[in-house]
C-alpha cells in the first residue's frame, strides 16, 4: 500500500443517489423492446439484465459481506473505521495502513527489500537509535517515514518509479496478510467485516467487495485544510503531493455511483460537515447494508463452506464486470476530449 501517514459533510444530508432510490426497479437495458396496448405503452427489460441484477443483491444476503471502505487522505476514512469498529456495530477492521506498517517491521521480508534499494541513496531512510524504542524493535531500526515518504510522493518521474518499486514490495505481503484476516473472520462467523483500503480501486480489491463506501467531500479546500491542520509539519507542497497520490476522492465517488447503478454495490458518504452529521449518515447506509446481509447466514456459510466459496467466485467474476464496465465507460469519456 502507498504509505500515508493519516486520513481524515455535505450542505445537504445524505443521498444514498439517484441509483439507489431506483435499486427497486430493474436496470433497463438499451435494447428493450416496446408492446403498446389501446392504453398504455410498456417496455420490458432483458430477463438476463433482471436475473443478474436480482442475483447481484441476492449474493450479497448469502455471504460474508465484504465492505471496502476507501476515499482519501484527509475525508473522513478513519473517522468512519473508528465509528465502525465500536458499538452498535463493532465490525472487525482490516486496515490497510496498518497491515503496510506490520510487514515492513524491522527484520521482515519487506523491510530487507526497501533497504536494499533505497538506503544507498537515501541516508536517513532509518531512524537513529535516539528516535525509537530498541527494546520494541530488537530487530533493527524502523523505517523513518518521513524519509522515505519525501521518497515517492510527487509527480516526478524518478518519484513515480520509486514509488512503483515501493508499492511492488509492500502490495503483495499486505495482500496475503489480508487474506489470512479474512479467512479468521470466515472461520469466527462475522456477518461482515470492512476492508479499510485508500486504494482499493487501484489495487482491484474492490472487486472482492461485496459493497464500496467511499468517503469524500464535495469541496478540495476543505480536505487541504484538514491535512494541513492535522499534519502542520508539511508544507503546502508536501501536502498537495500526498493528495494527489491517493487520486481525486470525487473519481472515487462517481465510481461508487456506478457500482450502486449497475448491482447495488456502492455507496457514497459526503463528509464536508462535522462529525455527528457523519455519524448520522452512516447510521442510514449502515441500516441498508445491514438488511443485505443479516448475521444468520455467516453461520450458514460457515456450516457449508462450498456454498461460501460459489458465492465468492460469484461475487469477484461480478465485481470484475463492473469494473471493466467502468474503465470502458471512463475510456470512451476521455476519447471524447
Amino acid at each position: 500500500m502507498d504509505i500515508e501517514q493519516g486520513d481524515l459533510k455535505t450542505p445537504k444530508k445524505f443521498r444514498p443517489s439517484a441509483s439507489r432510490m431506483a435499486s427497486s426497479q430493474p436496470r433497463v437495458d438499451p435494447h428493450t423492446i416496446p408492446l403498446s396496448c389501446s392504453h398504455s405503452s410498456f417496455h420490458l427489460t432483458s430477463l438476463w439484465d433482471r436475473a443478474e441484477l436480482h442475483f447481484a443483491r441476492s449474493s450479497q444476503r448469502l455471504t460474508m459481506l465484504l465492505l471496502g471502505l476507501t476515499g482519501s487522505i484527509a475525508t473522513g476514512k478513519s473517522t468512519v473505521s473508528s465509528i465502525l469498529s465500536s458499538p452498535p456495530y463493532s465490525l472487525p477492521i482490516i486496515d490497510a495502513d496498518i497491515l503496510a506498517r506490520k510487514v515492513v517491521e524491522p527484520g521482515t521480508a519487506g523491510y530487507n527489500k526497501i533497504c536494499a534499494h533505497f538506503l544507498p541513496t537515501t541516508p536517513d531512510l532509518l531512524l537513529s537509535e535516539s528516535d525509537y524504542d530498541t527494546k520494541k524493535f530488537p530487530n533493527g531500526a524502523p523505517l523513518n517515514r518521513p524519509a522515505l515518504g519525501k521518497r515517492v510522493f510527487g509527480d516526478s518521474e524518478e518519484r513515480k518509479k520509486d514509488r512503483q518499486v515501493l508499492n511492488e514490495i509492500v502490495h503483495p505481503a499486505v495482500r496475503w496478510e489480508m487474506y489470512r484476516q479474512l479467512l479468521r473472520c470466515y472461520l469466527r462467523g462475522d456477518w461482515a467485516v470492512v476492508l479499510d483500503v485508500p486504494l482499493l480501486f487501484e489495487s482491484g480489491l474492490d472487486k472482492l467487495c461485496g459493497i464500496v463506501l467511499v468517503v469524500a467531500v464535495r469541496d478540495p479546500a476543505i480536505q487541504m485544510k484538514r491535512l494541513r491542520e492535522r499534519d502542520p509539519h508539511l508544507s503546502a507542497e508536501d501536502a498537495e503531493n500526498r493528495v494527489r497520490s491517493q487520486g481525486d476522492v470525487r473519481d472515487k465517488a462517481r465510481r461508487a455511483e456506478f457500482m450502486e447503478k449497475e448491482a447495488g454495490r456502492g455507496v457514497v458518504v459526503w463528509n464536508d460537515e462535522g462529525k455527528e452529521e457523519l455519524r448520522t449518515e452512516l447510521e442510514k447506509v449502515m441500516e441498508t447494508v445491514k438488511g443485505r446481509s443479516p448475521r444468520w447466514w455467516a453461520w450458514l456459510l460457515l456450516l457449508c463452506p462450498p456454498l461460501g466459496g460459489l458465492l465468492g467466485v460469484w461475487s469477484y467474476w461480478r465485481g470484475t464486470v463492473i469494473s471493466r464496465r467502468w474503465n470502458d465507460q471512463e475510456f470512451k469519456e476521455r476519447a471524447k476530449l
